[in-house]
């Protein structure tokens, strides 16, 4: 879900031509160019560990932009994922790349029935909701979604002080306090939460793969004004990161009152 402006030069015109890249690159490129900004492989690992998939069970992605995550959760598992994502330049580009069954929706309103996922995630979204109501709204559908031993994995982007220095357009990052309470009344459960610092660093030749989709996109496109955007977004969040004034964490998730 995305706010406009910056948002939509990032997610929408940056990763259609991100697509465009990966594709020209090669298969290999595709996976890690479509992973950029929503999960490195470890993350990945430690949320499909939990949510357990197995072959052929459907997985809802929310939020899911290019569908790197998804694809590299059915390389490994088999699962079944399903993209929602509101820009269609992140749609086209996920089927260029994947082939992989898209929506175009918003997160706050999932085109579902009540139970259909036996897993969701939603990764590196929720700081894109145009505040508190909608980050709360967006949990309640995935919630929503998911069937009642459902499992579910949320990579959240936090403020570590209540303002930021030169913080990135359009996005409202909650505190952990709010976070929690945005979790506990949209009648989900964590069952565990990790530093994504703690976990390994991806292969190198993963890492090699971005930076060349990385130095072609800049080739192409560095000049654009929609690419000159989303790059300093990128590069505020990536400040704050390191700064500490914004924290990451991945989180297991479960409905209230669901076994973990």
């Amino acid at each position: 879900m995305s706010g406009g402006g910056p948002l939509d030069a990032e997610f929408g015109t940056v990763a259609e031509w991100t697509a465009e890249v990966a594709e020209s690159l090669g298969q290999e490129y595709r996976m890690p160019a479509a992973c950029r900004g929503s999960g490195r492989p470890s993350e990945l690992d430690w949320l499909l560990e939990y949510l357990d998939p197995r072959p052929g069970d459907l997985m809802i992605d929310i939020g899911a932009g290019l569908g790197g995550p998804s694809a590299y959760a059915a390389s490994r598992t088999g699962v079944r994922p399903v993209l929602v994502e509101p820009e269609p330049d992140a749609c086209r580009g996920a089927v260029r790349l994947f082939g992989a069954p898209v929506v175009q929706a918003d997160a706050t309103t999932l085109p579902f029935a009540d139970g259909t996922a036996s897993h969701a995630w939603c990764l590196g979204v929720l700081c894109t909701a145009s505040g508190p109501d909608a980050q709360l709204a967006m949990l309640r559908e995935l919630r929503r979604v998911l069937g009642t031993a459902g499992r579910a994995g949320l990579l959240v982007f936090l403020a570590a002080r209540d303002k930021l220095e030169n913080p990135p357009a359009g996005n409202h990052f909650p505190s952990r306090a709010q976070l929690r309470n945005l979790i506990r009344e949209s009648g989900l459960t964590v069952t565990a939460a990790i530093d994504p610092a703690s976990l390994p660093d991806p292969p190198a030749a993963w890492r090699e793969h971005i930076a060349a989709v990385d130095d072609e996109l800049r080739r192409r496109f560095g000049n654009a004004p929609q690419f000159v955007t989303a790059s300093e977004q990128s590069h505020r969040i990536g400040e704050l990161l390191r700064s500490g004034e914004l924290v990451s964490r991945v989180i297991r998730l479960v409905r209230a009152g669901a076994p973990a």
